[in-house]
């Protein structure tokens, strides 16, 4: 059967010809009696930032962690650049070029920016440091993505403001050859200068054509920096939306009171929960 010129979901078109680089297809996870997620899809596209958003509780976290290896789904499949894969760790992820930002970040705090940038995996010769090289790659990563906010990348850690701890762990998961980054809300419990930084460093990935996933309770960070906005609720897929094309209270309507839609041309033969 031949595939459609393009898919209309919400109120977003979808060129057939754009091949997504990561594709999901009616992922399905439970938790013994709890039904994390219901046939869902999701994808996005090499230099686009899709936001990922939804209440406590809709299935955000259990997705990306389906992608990132930490959970299998039960049913349903990933592609990655139009193959289907599977993802059985966070190697598995990382091996792929996917690589997840988590809110805790995962920095050491009296470690240094190098030292956290290449944590677990060392730069080394005959088992001893190249710690030259290791500076030198990380001076580099963090000028490519134009972070200027770092006086030193000996500075530890625990000396550095929450964006700037944010830009390390972001040009963390970019330094290793990544092709996809999700970024778990990157902007929580920042000031607003900070905030703007780290939004300006997710629209700058996109430009340099990464995949870019953010989950984000904060919808107007979503609407500064996402091309297109995903919904869950209650771990179904409710609408995908082009960020020109809608407003915050559409977004907020389909959170809140959403019902399940069809998404990435794939219909969704779900109901929804009943209230």
């Amino acid at each position: 059967m031949c595939a459609p010129s393009a898919f209309v979901v919400g109120n977003a078109a979808v060129s057939a010809s754009e091949a997504p680089l990561l594709q999901l297809r009616g992922i399905t996870k439970s938790f013994g009696s709890v039904q994390a997620l219901t046939d869902v899809d999701f994808e996005v596209r090499a230099g686009e930032v899709m936001a990922l958003v939804g209440d406590n509780g809709a299935g955000k976290s259990t997705l990306v962690k389906c992608v990132a290896g930490t959970h299998a789904a039960d049913d349903g499949e990933i592609l990655f650049e139009g193959k289907r894969v599977h993802i059985h760790g966070p190697k598995d992820a990382a091996n792929l070029g996917i690589e997840v930002v988590y809110q805790d970040l995962a920095l050491c705090d009296n470690l240094d920016v190098v030292q956290n940038m290449y944590l677990g995996r060392e730069a080394n010769r005959y088992e001893v440091l190249t710690e030259p090289v290791m500076e030198q790659h990380t001076s580099e990563t963090l000028s490519s993505l134009r972070v200027t906010t770092i006086n030193s990348v000996r500075q530890t850690v625990a000396t550095l403001s929450g964006g700037q701890r944010q830009s390390v762990a972001v040009a963390r998961a970019v330094m290793w050859n990544s092709k996809l980054v999700i970024l778990d809300e990157p902007t929580a419990a920042l000031g607003v200068a900070q905030t703007e930084q780290v939004l300006e460093l997710v629209r700058r990935l996109g430009e340099q054509g990464l995949g870019v996933v953010i989950i984000s309770h904060n919808l107007h960070d979503v609407f500064e920096t996402a091309t297109r906005i995903a919904v869950l609720r209650l771990g179904r897929n409710v609408g995908l939306f082009e960020r020109a094309k809608t407003t915050q209270q559409e977004i907020v309507e389909a959170i809140t009171a959403g019902q399940p839609t069809k998404v990435s041309g794939i219909p969704s033969t779900a109901t929804a929960p009943a209230s």
